[in-house]
C-alpha cells in the first residue's frame, strides 16, 4: 500500500479516537518513526504534508539529516536511549529529544547545544511498565528530574513521554497512560506551569493513548510497513511504534 494510504488510514484513526472522547483532532501530533526506513520514503511523505519524524539511533539520525537537509521544514525527534558519548549528533541534528532520563545526559546535551548556540525541547521518558527491556525514569523520580532540569538554560521541558506495558490487556496499558496524566499534573504544579506535552501511544496502542490524553502518538510500522531488527540489540521492537 502506497504510504500516502497509510498515512490516510493513520490519520482516520486517530480523528476516530479524537471524536470518541471529544478532543479536537489538532491536539494531537502524529509523529512517523521511519526508523530503518529509507530517505526516500521520509520525502514522499514529506510531500504528503509531513514534517515531523522520529529516529532512536544516532546515527541513523545523523545520517538522514545530513542526506535531506534541503527540505526546509523537516524537523526530527529523537526517541532513542541516549549515551552521553553521542550527544553532540543530537544536539546538532535534532528538533527534540523525548527519551531524557538523567542529569548525566541533560548536561552533556546542554553542553553541546552551548556550543552550538542552540536550544532543544526536551520529553522525560519514563518507566510506566517497570519491564526489563524499556529505559525511562521512576515515576517517583520524575519531578526531582524535572525540577533540576531548570539548570540547564538550553533544555525546555515540554512534557513526558513512555512506552506502555507490552500487553493486549487494555485495562494494563491505560493504567500506564493514567499514571503518566497524573505525573504531568505532578510536574506542573511543582514547576508553576509546562509539560504540556504527553508521548504515548504506538502503532498498536495509539487510539487508546489518544483516548487517555496523548499529545502526540508515535507511529511506525502503520505508517512504513515492517521492520527487520536483527541488528537492534539495545532497543526492543515494541519502544519504536
Amino acid at each position: 500500500m502506497p504510504l500516502a494510504e497509510n498515512l490516510a488510514a493513520v490519520e482516520a484513526r486517530i480523528v476516530a479516537a479524537c471524536d470518541r472522547v471529544g478532543r479536537r483532532r489538532e491536539s494531537v501530533r502524529l509523529l512517523p518513526v521511519s526508523k530503518t526506513h529509507p530517505t526516500s520514503d521520509i520525502a514522499e511523505c514529506y510531500g504528503a504534508g509531513v514534517r515531523w519524524f522520529a529516529e532512536n539511533k544516532v546515527q541513523e539520525l545523523a545520517a538522514k539529516a545530513s542526506e535531506l537537509a534541503d527540505l526546509s521544514e523537516l524537523n526530527w525527534s529523537f526517541i532513542g536511549h541516549l549515551q552521553t558519548n553521542k550527544a553532540r549528533d543530537v544536539a546538532a541534528h535534532a528538533h527534540e529529544f523525548q527519551a531524557l532520563d538523567s542529569l548525566r545526559v541533560a548536561e552533556a546535551l546542554d553542553r553541546r547545544l552551548q556550543g552550538l548556540g542552540r536550544g532543544l525541547d526536551v520529553l522525560i521518558e519514563v518507566d510506566t511498565s517497570g519491564e526489563e527491556s524499556k529505559f525511562g525514569v521512576a515515576p517517583d523520580a520524575v519531578v526531582d528530574l524535572a525540577r533540576a532540569l531548570g539548570t540547564y538554560s538550553s533544555l525546555r521541558l515540554t512534557g513526558l513521554m513512555t512506552v506502555a506495558a507490552n500487553t493486549s490487556d487494555q485495562a494494563v496499558v491505560g493504567r500506564c497512560f493514567d499514571t503518566m496524566a497524573g505525573l504531568r499534573g505532578r510536574v506542573r504544579d511543582a514547576l508553576g506551569g509546562g509539560c504540556d506535552d504527553l508521548s504515548m501511544g504506538m502503532s498498536g496502542d495509539f487510539e487508546l493513548a489518544i483516548e487517555h490524553g496523548s499529545t502526540c502518538v508515535r507511529v511506525g510500522s502503520a505508517i512504513f510497513g515492517a521492520r527487520s531488527y536483527a541488528e537492534e540489540p539495545l532497543c526492543s521492537p515494541q519502544s519504536v511504534g
